[in-house]
């Protein structure tokens, strides 16, 4: 994967606080609650227009969602429902965040009720952008979890989740509305293709390894 270097790093950086939470059991389920609900936060920043500090928030959701693993496999406290509820509010998390980003391009408030320009607002076009890459981000997920069901392991494709958590979360840290929010528009723009792309990638290899495979047999 293409973050897996960056994954080993941040590693190093929550080390301390994994260490810390194992030695306290704490409940990963608890840790993933709190994942989402930084995601949460960082959606109604969006919807806000405090584009900085929700890019910010979703990368925190972000991490934490790396810990509550660590820490469930580290203190032997997995188990399928926890797998399931992490799924489960990773995927409702970046529904709602890309309703918190959807909210920008389709606010039609005066710009002296924003401290953004117009440049953010109303602009339509890229409501549909948004919305593509929704689609294309859950479609990411079923597929793999529907290629599990039938005991495929399907991993392959251009933009996972750990991927699309770093674009988003990066551009809108890094560089918020500065030129009309240009980075943040090609980021969705590139999930809009890239997540579609990749779901139908999933669809071809699933088709490569399970054409004319019976369904009783894994």
């Amino acid at each position: 994967m293409a973050l897996e270097s960056f994954r080993e790093q941040v590693y190093g950086v929550i080390d301390p606080l994994l260490i810390g939470m194992v030695k306290r059991r704490v409940n990963p389920n608890a840790i993933t609650t709190v994942g989402f609900l930084a995601t949460c936060f960082g959606a109604f920043m969006f919807h806000q227009h405090w584009v900085r500090t929700a890019g910010l928030f979703i990368l925190i959701g972000g991490i934490i969602d790396i810990l509550d693993g660590r820490v469930a496999t580290l203190t032997d406290l997995t188990s399928k429902f926890g797998a399931f509820y992490d799924s489960t509010l990773d995927r409702i998390g970046e529904i709602i965040t890309f309703v918190g980003i959807l909210s920008l391009y389709n606010d039609y408030r005066q710009p002296g009720d924003l401290d953004l320009g117009m440049t953010l607002l109303g602009d339509v076009g890229m409501t549909y952008m948004v919305m593509l890459a929704m689609g294309g981000s859950l479609m990411i997920s079923y597929t793999r979890a529907r290629a599990e069901s039938l005991g495929l392991d399907c991993r392959v494709g251009l933009m996972p989740r750990a991927e699309r958590i770093v674009l988003i979360g990066g551009a809108a840290l890094l560089f918020g509305d500065a030129w009309g929010g240009l980075m943040l528009k090609i980021v969705v723009v590139l999930l809009a293709v890239l997540t579609n792309l990749t779901a139908f990638q999933r669809i071809l290899w699933v088709y490569k390894h399970a054409e004319g495979v019976p369904l009783d047999k894994k």
